[in-house]
């Protein structure tokens, strides 16, 4: 079994090195990560175990040579650039999205037959090059072929992932899952970049106002684009978010701080700015979800 991991930065890496113990995999990264590890191998530190992992890491991949898997893990906003210049690649692969957001799978389908979704709720912190710390575990990865259903691709990759120690669950419904996942990032991901703070404290009853309103314009959204949530009610929403998974996530960063701490682009686009843009689609307000992605391209600019 063939893996090759496109664009791995703390997630793709990490998933890169747990494969590695169970089948072939090849990692597409930055050329002073990709250095790193042919020198010392990759670290892997936190929850999920304290060691180095030897697998190829390059900086650049050639076209020609067949995958059975080509896992995407880019930032949200490299997604179509990634494609246009590994389209071969992507036609003669399965191709699987480990994303942020919404629209990286419709995005991925324009270069492929058949695209797999995953959600994984993991906290991933850089220590240094070719060096990742995971902090936070939230729930196991969900995997399912996109928008729905499932195939013999899609229960190999999932046998693959249980393999290499990783809790992998099976979805019929995946695009429900994406969803349920950004209802997560929108509520706590830019909040958290903005004000600089753990997720833990946003807990607090002047940021959790917020993210209520957050979280009612998301489930508006849903509603007019037939998407089939766990959860009937915002409520029922926000009363997991504080009992389940803000604690179980409570000491992590956000993702989108550390992108603007690096000069790096954010998700934003498909994250709170893909609720208000449908939202506008459906004629749905957003206001909140506006605000938010607003002060975000304001800070990264």
């Amino acid at each position: 079994m063939r893996v090759l991991i496109l664009a791995a930065g703390a997630v793709g890496l990490s998933i890169a090195a747990r494969l590695s113990t169970v089948c072939t995999v090849q990692a597409l990264c930055r050329p002073r990560h990709a250095s790193a590890i042919q020198q010392k191998g990759f670290r892997l530190s936190g929850i999920w175990g304290d060691d180095v992992y030897r697998f190829d890491a390059l900086s650049e991949v050639t076209d020609g040579t067949h995958y059975d898997y080509c896992i995407i893990t880019s930032k949200s906003q490299n997604t179509r650039e990634l494609c246009e210049r590994h389209q071969q690649i992507l036609a003669d692969s399965c191709v699987v999205s480990l994303q942020n957001g919404i629209g990286n799978e419709e995005i991925i389908r324009e270069y492929c037959a058949d695209v797999i979704g995953v959600t994984i709720i993991t906290g991933f912190e850089w220590r240094g090059d070719g060096q990742v710390h995971v902090t936070v575990e939230a729930g196991p990865v969900r995997l399912g072929r996109f928008p729905n259903g499932s195939n013999d691709a899609t229960s190999r990759l999932v046998d693959l992932f249980q393999q290499a120690g990783m809790k992998t669950e099976a979805s019929d419904d995946i695009r429900s899952n994406i969803w349920a996942k950004t209802l997560y990032n929108c509520a706590l991901n830019p909040l958290g970049a903005i004000l600089n703070v753990a997720y833990g404290e946003l807990a607090d009853p002047a940021t959790w106002e917020i993210i209520e309103q957050v979280i009612e314009e998301a489930f508006s959204v849903c509603q007019h684009e037939q998407v089939q949530l766990p959860w009937n009610h915002p409520r029922e929403y926000l009363t997991y978010l504080r009992q389940l998974q803000l604690p179980a996530t409570a000491g992590h960063h956000s993702s989108m701080l550390q992108d603007i701490q690096r000069g790096h682009g954010t998700e934003i686009e498909f994250i709170n700015g893909a609720i208000a843009r449908l939202g506008r689609q459906h004629a749905v307000a957003t206001p909140v979800n506006d605000t938010l992605s607003n002060q975000i391209r304001f800070i990264s600019r």
